[in-house]
């Protein structure tokens, strides 16, 4: 590829297939036959891109007794957990077309004990998410959590009561996955630095732009699509840490063409049609400049991780408001797109522990929240609207009027950790809070693109 600057540039995103994965359905034993039998009581089969708004229409009705919800893969239904036995509230479940399921912790106990971590054991090396499945918030501590540290961690879970979370050791250790390769690439006082474009999108002021992740965007301010190539993208918002890790950068020249669109390879494409929530069992596929392309499921919701800071041996990046999977990723993969097979936009990586030849745990930005705080629309202003993650606001066709309510729904339910618009300014943001040098690591996952530039960075230039 030529390093000079083309006159017009068309950007693709790379991605690609997916495996399935289930979860089991519990009906409540309290449900009267009238409620059980009545042809609208019938579980309603969605798609994992409307499951959310469904979800977020329920919670909004069932107050204390909403203990979150997930979706089966394997039935095509939202499970939604209810607290208590009130026979009116299963009825509202099932008359809105989800499946009810009783558990002992309300979302609201949870999301009170994920504060109670952040005040108590905000840690470095520490993560934890809100995880419907076993209504419980799982906590997890890399391979540096150790001695007082692993003691004051458990004494807090300990502390939230029986039930309530649980924590688990893993083997590698949170970081960013920022690196130096191929793909998009800045080059700083450090040295250089690669990370992967996540999506194409269109500025609050028409211009072209792609959304990355936001420890790529403190790290370096210019952005080129070749090693040592000219800058074609500068920065233009930025969030890491906090609430959020998100960068929006726009294209240097106006012109360029963003299409909306994955790159499986083998000149097949994806189209990317609307921005959506994650949901707890949804299959979602991730592409990454250094590993290609991998698939897994959502596990948890709104999560927080305590990076370990780069700049200071005894501080903490925390960054809050993420989706958790067991999708893997490694160094260069930072901002790397995660979608699902039928063309959502899901999220951005952020990072995680682990690599593709053991697995571990991977953090994603939410896209919906990232549109929202940045004010751009996914692809090229055709597609869904900013921050607005109900389906039926991107695609009306697809969703069924009667089970969701755009204008009821509240995003907050799946995603409750709203960004703050005033924290993206890249010049209040401290570049040091990366680690630019961090070395270049070839990925060697059975889902590798054989692709190059195509399937690495996602970002592909051609002349119309």
């Amino acid at each position: 590829m030529s390093h000079k600057r083309i006159p017009k540039r068309k950007a693709a995103i790379a991605v690609g297939g997916v495996a399935a994965l289930g979860a089991a359905a519990l009906l409540l034993p309290h449900a009267n036959a009238s409620q059980t039998d009545a042809k609208d009581a019938a579980p309603k089969t969605l798609k994992s891109a409307d499951a959310s708004s469904l979800a977020s229409l329920i919670a909004s009705q069932l107050g204390d007794a909403y203990g979150g919800a997930y979706w089966d893969a394997a039935k095509q239904q939202v499970i939604v957990n209810i607290v208590g036995n009130n026979s009116n509230v299963v009825n509202t479940v099932e008359k809105a077309g989800a499946v009810p399921r009783s558990v002992d912790n309300s979302l609201s106990t949870l999301k009170t004990a994920a504060k109670t971590l952040k005040s108590d054991a905000t840690i470095p090396g520490t993560a934890w998410s809100i995880d419907p499945k076993t209504n419980q918030v799982q906590v997890t501590a890399d391979s540096t959590v150790t001695g007082a540290k692993w003691a004051k961690l458990t004494s807090t879970v300990d502390s939230l009561g029986s039930g309530v979370a649980t924590v688990k050791k893993s083997a590698g250790t949170f970081k960013t996955f920022v690196s130096g390769g191929d793909a998009i690439f800045a080059q700083t006082d450090a040295g250089g630095v690669r990370c992967s474009l996540g999506f194409n999108v269109t500025a609050s002021d028409g211009a072209p732009a792609f959304l990355t992740a936001g420890h790529c965007g403190v790290a370096a301010k210019q952005w080129s699509d070749s090693q040592n190539g000219q800058p074609i993208a500068t920065v233009d918002q930025a969030t890491f840490p906090g609430a959020g890790d998100f960068s929006l950068v726009k294209y240097d020249d106006p012109a360029t063409q963003t299409a909306s669109e994955v790159n499986e390879g083998n000149g097949k494409t994806v189209q990317i049609t609307q921005a959506a929530d994650a949901t707890v069992g949804q299959q979602v596929l991730r592409m990454g400049s250094t590993t290609g392309l991998h698939d897994g499921s959502v596990t948890g919701l709104d999560a927080t991780v305590n990076f370990q800071s780069e700049t200071d041996p005894n501080g903490v990046d925390t960054v809050t408001g993420l989706i958790q999977t067991d999708v893997c990723a490694e160094a260069g993969d930072s901002g790397g797109s995660l979608f699902t097979a039928d063309g959502s936009a899901i999220g951005l990586t952020s990072g995680g522990s682990g690599d593709c030849t053991v697995g571990g745990e991977t953090f994603f930005q939410p896209v919906t929240a990232a549109l929202q705080a940045t004010g751009a629309t996914l692809g090229a202003g055709d597609a869904a609207g900013a921050g607005d993650a109900s389906a039926a606001a991107t695609d009306p066709a697809a969703t069924d009027p009667a089970a969701t309510d755009p204008a009821a729904t509240d995003p907050a339910a799946t995603d409750p950790a709203a960004t703050d618009p005033a924290a993206t300014d890249p010049a209040a943001t401290d570049p040091a809070a990366t680690d630019p040098a961090a070395g270049d690591e070839s990925g060697t996952g059975s889902h590798q693109s054989s692709t190059g530039m195509d399937a690495g960075s996602g970002l592909v230039t051609s002349t119309p």
